[in-house]
């Protein structure tokens, strides 16, 4: 295997949004630097059955909102 056609593979601290955190290993930043989530399955609805954030303003709701009321019955 060539070596320099590889990124650096080094350990990294990851730190959660309850301020736990957990050493593993990564090709992000440098070696000993800290990667701090602003979202994690601790805290994302997705994973503890919060509510969700729907997108209401999207183009089907806009199509809708406008030709909503139309019909082809005469």
């Amino acid at each position: 295997m060539k070596t320099e056609g590889h990124p650096d593979y080094h350990m990294i601290t990851v730190k959660m949004t309850d301020g736990t955190e957990f050493q593993t290993r990564s090709t992000w930043g440098k070696e000993g630097d800290v990667l701090a989530l602003d979202i994690d399955p601790l805290s994302h609805p997705a994973w503890t059955g919060g509510k969700q954030q729907v997108s209401e303003g999207g183009r089907v709701a806009q199509f809708n909102k406008r030709f909503g009321g139309l019909t082809l019955k005469k």
